[in-house]
């Protein structure tokens, strides 16, 4: 099998294990992959748990469409995420329950959605900053990600995640599962954070540093 038909195979797995689950529902959220010549992306209006591998949509460099089912509406946001960090091979966007939630109750702090309360959000997650709700597809939010992006990395702490408010979380990493590790973490801090009515304290600035020393957590 190629690599090409081993990413269509990986992005219907992810898909159809992330729609099992709850992470989305209908035919909300989207997936896709860097290739050297392009990108694959899910479909608009597609359900991610019932995605025909022959069907992604495959576009060339420029976001030209080559084959494939009409691309997500979300594409130039995928794209500038992946022109902002050249890092990532996967961007997975969800609509998940407790994130969303999270931002109509209000987040922790607009460049921290949650607090660092658990030891696997620092190394898993990391900083997650708030993005101001726009319309789905508004090239000004693309525009406001990339943003985030290029600060954090000259502030020296990357990030691999955003939230879209009312909207739900852009994850990105260097494949299909490890994006999917990456949001499946970070709904779950979320979700424990909304538990916990913010009534729990985070990590202390010593346990931190103890993660960045032992395992290179990116905070």
């Amino acid at each position: 099998m190629s690599s090409e038909a081993s990413l269509r195979e990986e992005v219907c797995r992810v898909g159809a294990s992330l729609y099992a689950r709850g992470y989305v529902h209908a035919s909300a959220g989207n997936i896709s992959v860097r290739l050297p010549d392009g990108y694959l992306i899910t479909p608009t209006d597609a359900c991610l748990g019932r995605l025909d591998p022959a069907k992604l949509a495959r576009l060339d460099l420029e976001g030209r469409q080559l084959e494939g089912d009409r691309a997500s509406k979300t594409l130039a946001l995928h794209r500038r995420i992946y022109d902002a960090d050249d890092t990532a091979g996967c961007v997975i966007h969800t609509h998940s329950t407790h994130l969303v939630a999270l931002t109509l109750q209000g987040v922790w702090r607009p460049d921290d959605i949650v607090p660092p309360i658990t030891p696997y959000y620092v190394m898993k997650v990391g900083h997650v900053p708030l993005i101001p709700y726009h319309r789905p597809g508004a090239p000004e939010a693309a525009e406001r990600v990339a943003e985030r992006i290029a600060g954090a990395r000259a502030a020296g702490r990357p990030i691999r995640a955003v939230m879209l408010e009312r909207l739900g979380p852009n994850v990105w990493h260097d494949s299909p599962a490890e994006a999917m590790a990456t949001l499946e973490e970070l709904e779950e801090t979320a979700r424990l954070w909304l538990l916990s009515r913010g009534e729990v304290d985070p990590l202390s600035e010593a346990q931190i540093d103890e993660l960045r020393r032992s395992f290179g957590a990116r905070w």
